[in-house]
C-alpha cells in the first residue's frame, strides 16, 4: 500500500484536493476532522490541561475559543499539540490498518511537517497557494478580521520551507477546474 500525505498550509485548498481523491474512488482521512473528534471534553488528558481556561462551551471544548487562545498563547498551542499529534498518529496508523488491502490511501495532514510526522508517509504532495490568496480566502471563509488572519497564516511553517520537503507540488492560484485538471494528472503520475 502506497500511503500518500496531504498536506499545505491554512487555506490553500487541502480539502478541496481531498474531496477530488474521495470522488475519484481513493480512502481519504482528513485530519482536520479527527482533530476536532479528539477535541472533546471525554479526551482527559486534554480536559486535564485546559480545564482552568475559558475554552468551554455547553460543556464542550469550543474549537473558536480553542482557537483564540492557542493562537495568542505560543506555550498553550504547543501543549495542544503535544496532546493531540500523538493521538492523531494512532487514528493515522489505524486507518492504514483498516486500509490494507488498498493499493494507494490519502491522509489530509496540514501540519504535517511541524507534528514531525513525514516518516508515516511515502510520499507528500504539497498543495501550494500564494500567500496573498490564502489571506483572502481565510478572511472570507472564516469571517477572521485582517489581523487575525495573518497571525493565523504566520503560525505554520514558510510554505517554501515544506515545498523542499514534499515530493509533488500542486498548484492551486487558480479556478476549481484548474486545481481538479491538476489532481487528476498526479494520479496519472
Amino acid at each position: 500500500m502506497k500511503k500518500i500525505a496531504i498536506t499545505g498550509n491554512i487555506a490553500s485548498g487541502k480539502s478541496t484536493v481531498q474531496e477530488i481523491l474521495k470522488e475519484k474512488g481513493y480512502k481519504v482521512l482528513d485530519t482536520d476532522e479527527v482533530a476536532h473528534k479528539l477535541l472533546t471534553v471525554k479526551n482527559q488528558q486534554l480536559f486535564d490541561a485546559f480545564k482552568n481556561y475559558d475554552v468551554f462551551e455547553n460543556e464542550e471544548f469550543s474549537r473558536e475559543k480553542m482557537g483564540h487562545l492557542i493562537f495568542s498563547n505560543s506555550d498553550l498551542k504547543t501543549l495542544l499539540e503535544s496532546i493531540l499529534h500523538p493521538q492523531i498518529a494512532q487514528k493515522i496508523e489505524e486507518f492504514f490498518r483498516q486500509n490494507k488491502n488498498e493499493d494507494t490511501v490519502f491522509v489530509g495532514i496540514p501540519l504535517l511537517f511541524e507534528a514531525g510526522m513525514e516518516n508515516l508517509f511515502d510520499k507528500i504532495i504539497f498543495v501550494y497557494t500564494d500567500d496573498n490568496i490564502r489571506l483572502k480566502r481565510l478572511m472570507k471563509r472564516n469571517d477572521y478580521s485582517l489581523e487575525y488572519a495573518k497571525s493565523r497564516l504566520s503560525c505554520q511553517m514558510p510554505q517554501e520551507d515544506k515545498i523542499k520537503k514534499s515530493d509533488y507540488i500542486i498548484e492551486n492560484n487558480g479556478t476549481l477546474e484548474s486545481l481538479y485538471t491538476s489532481v487528476c494528472k498526479f494520479i496519472q503520475e
